[in-house]
């Protein structure tokens, strides 16, 4: 494997991003158009949403993706972009009926990093309820030291859907801080604590993991100051981006199929404006 040459100074900048005095906002890309998009807008980095790659290239959400798609997707935006790009990697598209296979979670890694991306969200939503820590932690190792022999200390995002899963309604505050803690001394970087916005909640797990903690959010979610105020220090939304996007051209769809009206295209950019992100 061939390490990007801008890899190493992105993953240094990418990695302060999280220790910054504001928050780093992720707002989730899923083609070049939206990553385009995002950073045209002021965006520090980029980060995919695994989701959105997912329902753009015809596949349901939940590690359906052929790997070799969403490399492919991925290796596109990084090529677009002088950002440092995180991408959403599920359980690493390394497991099927005959069980999961790190080997395959290596070759997964590799392929992020060939394809110039600094950082990863990686779960462990990929049993019921949850992957055994023991497991996680195995898995979590593979992407650490796959990520150092090449020469890269790649942003590892450890997702822990605790909460999000419903799995540990009595005890989701205590089963995060122990896994949050497992995974870093396994090798992660950050902890990622999707289906919680409650403030307290998060200014307590903000105060019990030490690392940077990252909440998705969305509408009815507290402030992005609010949740720094807590302690969060990364934010994403996810595929809510992408969801945005589909319910536009929904709504355009019903109007001009409907009642003929076009006023769902107003506010629409320019022809130009969108080649203009391109260099037309």
């Amino acid at each position: 494997m061939t390490t990007p040459p801008q890899s190493t100074p992105l993953a240094a900048a990418f990695r302060s991003l999280h220790h910054g005095r504001a928050p780093l906002v992720l707002v989730n890309v899923w083609d070049v158009a939206s990553a385009k998009l995002v950073e045209e807008a002021g965006a520090t980095a980029l980060a995919t949403s695994s989701s959105a790659i997912s329902w753009s290239m015809g596949f349901p959400d939940g590690n359906r993706l052929p790997p070799g798609l969403a490399m492919a997707a991925l290796a596109r935006i990084v090529a677009a972009t002088s950002l440092p790009v995180t991408a959403d990697v599920e359980t690493g598209y390394a497991g099927d009926g005959g069980g999961y296979d790190h080997r395959r979670l290596r070759d997964t890694i590799l392929a992020v990093l060939d394809a110039g991306a600094v950082g990863i969200n990686f779960e462990d939503s990929g049993d019921d309820p949850l992957t055994d820590v023991g497991e996680q932690c195995r898995r979590l190792n593979v992407v650490r030291e796959t990520a150092q022999a090449a020469g890269v200390e790649l942003f590892i995002n450890a997702r822990t859907d605790t909460y999000l899963s419903g799995g540990y309604p009595e005890r989701a505050f205590e089963e995060t801080v122990s896994r949050a803690e497992a995974y870093l001394a396994a090798g992660a970087s950050g902890i990622f604590v999707p289906g919680v916005t409650d403030l307290h909640v998060l200014h307590e797990l903000s105060r019990r993991i030490d690392a940077p903690l990252n909440a998705l959010a969305g509408v009815g979610a507290p402030s992005v100051g609010e949740l720094h105020d807590a302690g969060v220090q990364r934010i994403s939304i996810g595929g809510n981006t992408a969801k945005a996007a589909y319910a536009t051209v929904s709504r355009v769809a019903g109007e001009v199929l409907g009642d003929g009206n076009w006023s769902e295209l107003a506010g629409a950019r320019s022809h130009a404006a969108m080649d203009a992100l391109f260099g037309g």
